[in-house]
């Protein structure tokens, strides 16, 4: 059966459900993997040239090549008994794959699930619906919360976005659905607890040295879900011409395993067919895995195992058949119901085609083929349920038409050269001598000291050797010319010096080789930074080193991704069908309690894994540059500031850069308006204040003149009051003084009548007298007598004059 299967080669995926299901179809499969990886009879074994090729490339990356090339370059008819040289490799390639893989390695990302299910992409819907028309209706639900304390937003954030473009940018940074956190949680604790951060390292490890990385993940009762590291040196696959392997039809892994973990895996095994396999896994192995026996012994004991995994495809056929009420009935059946093309009967054929896995092992070189089983726990995505992904996740970044380069690939060649001049730079040195010392004794017999002694070779030399001094004689004692009146020169020892220059500007030819190849400069390393360059410089030339590397950290991010999105299929499985489920939850709820509901309801979901890098040293300048920036324009505000160097994307975090830049600008624009209008309103009160001020100053002033003129007015009236008066009072005097005039005057009149009278009465007297005395002096006779008065009769000043009225 098996020489038949070998000419056959794959069977055809076209035959039936049931025949694929056999153990037959699954070991003609089996050895026609075997055939196409370990094919002995061309001569063409593509697993041991894989393997031998992977084996050399990762000697190469520690520095511990085969040195058998180099002693066939230097020997002469395989001869090198002339040749005492050390010839271990100078390790030139570790210090590049350490740097490259120490530095991606150090990369740090976070697992982001997305709700890709119409339920959650409902939810999401809906949350911003709501907060569209919250952002809206905005002044109208302030006033609503102000005015009658009512609350009418229909969204729960706490700080609601003031435009749409901040509303989407606020979905992608800080909207999470709750069964999304506990998916990214269930998703870190797989990882953790699968130690994912050590099978990164050895993966990343293998994409640059070999250019090929894989991961595997699996299920099973006991364990849990796992994530295994892949060795591709053991891997076996279908053509593929993806750097992604998605349109493999097979995939497997050859592994080296005791018999008790035969026995353990596969407990049926008879101790006949135990026995036949021990016997003859030497055979086997020497044939199928030639690899290096001369550098490990042999162990009786391992079995080599193809575990392979098979994707085809198979019917779900159902009959429809019609019911007599009226309805339709399916009823499953195998691919091999065929209902006649009969127009009256009642039921039809219904079917459809979906991709399944076969898992399977087979011990090389033999016909016993130890598994041949539809897979359980199949990973479909919820998406497309007809089809399935396999169990291994696989990458070669660089690979062409099934040819895989790699990183040390391409530097091989340089690496040898370096090493061929390090073997010929031990050469040059071991026939280098020092400069040696001519010394002309017959010249020094010539040389007399004048003490009667000759110079001595011994002399001669302890004083060139401390002084550097030597005594020579132009002339022999017979006058003649001296040959050698320099009795001591030096003697050099040739070009060994500058055959050393030679060959070092050849090693660091090929050094500068290397780092071109590969990308990897000196600013990466660090080895040889020019001190005269500037830091910018230098991180430029370290960005652009990473750039020429990034495959291989994007190939990494693949196989995370890849990974992720199986256990996310697998966390599903698990919660819905494993008696583990309880205590699955609980180790998540460790975390976040708050996750346990969300939890239990997670294999509703489909989720979609998304990888978010943090940003290296380039994009963290230039987004702190951006950042600095704008603080010094006054662009945003510290606390933005903070804000943006939380986000871990770049992308992002200038998206958020450009918004909170236009809001602040908005916000300044509104403050500058506010205060124009501050201004405006300051100066128009100002002039109010001014007009008033006048106006109340004119009004005071108007004021003032009025009670002035008032009291003016008043003193005026006081004034014609008191003139009224005084005048009354003089009139009154006036009066009083013209009643005593005219009552003066009437008794001047009265006193002047009196004294008329009186001088009347007196002349009257004074005539009677006169008349008597003229009497008597005529009675007498007496003498004339003068009658005018002797001064007594005088008023002095007074005059009647005096009272006339005024």
């Amino acid at each position: 059966m098996a020489e038949s299967v070998i000419n056959n080669y794959f069977p055809s995926q076209t035959v039936s459900d049931s025949e694929k299901d056999s153990l037959e179809y699954g070991f003609r499969v089996a050895k026609a993997i075997e055939r196409e990886w370990f094919n002995v009879e061309n001569g063409s074994n593509k697993y041991r040239t894989n393997h031998n090729n992977f084996h050399s490339l990762r000697l190469y990356a520690r520095g511990e090549q085969s040195i058998q090339k180099y002693k066939d370059e230097l020997s002469i008819n395989g001869d090198l008994s002339y040749l005492n040289l050390d010839w271990t490799p100078v390790p030139i390639i570790p210090k590049f794959v350490d740097i490259v893989v120490n530095g991606i390695a150090e990369r740090t990302y976070d697992i982001k699930a997305y709700s890709q299910d119409p339920y959650g992409v409902e939810k999401r819907t809906e949350f911003m619906n709501n907060a569209l028309k919250d952002i809206q209706n905005k002044e109208i639900n302030d006033v609503a919360q102000k005015e009658m304390g009512l609350n009418l937003r229909k969204s729960e954030m706490v700080e609601l976005p003031e435009t749409k473009e901040e509303l989407e940018l606020y979905m992608q940074l800080s909207y999470k659905q709750a069964i999304e956190i506990a998916e990214e949680q269930a998703l870190n604790v797989l990882f953790d607890g699968n130690r994912y951060e050590l099978i990164k390292k050895q993966f990343y490890y293998d994409l640059t040295v070999l250019g090929i990385g894989a991961v595997k993940t699996n299920f099973n009762t006991s364990e849990g879900i796992t994530i295994d590291y892949v060795d591709p040196v053991n891997l076996v696959y279908s053509y593929s011409e993806s750097p992604y392997f998605e349109d493999i039809y097979y995939v497997g892994e050859v592994k080296t395993i005791p018999l008790n973990e035969l026995v353990k895996q596969f407990p049926d095994l008879t101790q006949e067919e135990l026995e036949d396999i021990t016997k003859n896994q030497n055979y086997h192995q020497k044939n199928y895995n030639k690899t290096h026996s001369n550098l490990r012994e042999e162990d009786g004991n391992k079995i080599q195992v193809l575990y392979f995994n098979y994707k085809t495809f198979k019917n779900e056929v159902y009959k429809i058949k019609e019911t007599g009420s009226g309805g339709s009935k399916a009823i499953e059946k195998t691919d091999s119901f065929n209902p006649p093309n009969d127009k009256n009967t009642n039921f039809e054929k219904l079917g459809k085609k979906y991709e399944c896995l076969y898992e399977g092992a087979l011990i090389l070189g033999t016909k016993k083929l130890l598994k041949w089983e539809l897979a359980k726990n199949m990973m479909r995505p919820k998406s497309d349920h007809t089809k399935v992904k396999m169990n291994y996740s696989i990458v070669a970044p660089r690979m062409y038409k099934g040819r895989i380069e790699s990183l040390v690939k391409r530097i091989t060649g340089f690496a040898d050269m370096i090493q061929l001049t390090h073997l010929k730079l031990q050469q040059v040195l071991s026939r280098m001598v020092p400069d040696g010392i001519y010394l002309d004794a017959d010249g020094l017999a010539e040389i007399d000291l004048g003490n009667g002694t000759n110079y001595n070779p011994q002399e001669a030399l302890n004083m060139f050797f401390q002084t550097g001094s030597i005594i020579g004689r132009s002339f022999t004692s017979e006058g003649d010319m001296n040959p050698g009146k320099v009795p001591i020169q030096e003697i050099s020892s040739g070009n060994g010096g500058a055959k050393m220059q030679s060959l070092i500007g050849n090693y660091n030819y090929y050094l500068q080789m290397i780092r071109d190849v590969t990308g990897l400069n000196e600013a990466r390393d660090g080895s040889t930074p020019d001190k005269n360059a500037l830091v910018g410089v230098q991180k430029i030339a370290a960005a652009n080193s990473n750039t020429a590397t990034r495959h291989i950290l994007q190939s990494g991010l693949f196989l995370t991704s890849e990974a992720a999105q199986c256990l996310s299929l697998r966390i599903s499985d698990v919660i819905e069908y494993s008696p583990t489920k309880d205590a699955f939850i609980q180790q998540i709820g460790n975390h976040n309690v708050a996750t346990l509901k969300e939890m239990s309801e997670l294999h509703l979901y489909d989720f979609g894994i998304f990888i978010e890098l943090q940003p290296d040293e380039e994009e963290k300048a230039m987004l702190e540059n951006n950042i600095q920036m704008a603080l010094q324009q006054q662009n945003i505000e510290l606390e933005d500031a903070i804000d943006l160097r939380e986000i871990k994307n770049i992308k992002l975090a200038n998206q958020l850069l450009k918004i909170r830049r236009k809001k602040k600008q908005a916000k300044d624009q509104q403050i500058q308006e506010r205060n124009m209008q501050m201004q405006s309103q300051t100066n128009q009160q100002a002039a109010q204040a001014a007009a008033q001020s006048e106006m109340q100053k004119n009004e005071a002033i108007t004021a003032s003149n009025m009670r002035m003129e008032q009291m003016k007015a008043e003193i005026e009236n006081m004034r014609m009051q008191q003139e009224v008066m005084h005048k009354k009072e003089l009139m009154q005097m006036e009066f009083e003084l013209n009643m005593q005039l005219k009552t003066a005057e009437a008794e001047v009149v009265k006193e002047k009548e009196k004294v008329k009278e009186d001088r009347k009465d007196e002349r009257t007297k004074i005539q009677a007298t006169q008349q008597s005395e003229m009497i008597d002096q005529r009675n007498t006779d007496k003498g004339p007598k003068n009658f005018e008065s002797a001064s007594n009769d005088t008023l002095g000043s007074f005059g009647l004059g005096d009272f006339d009225p005024s």
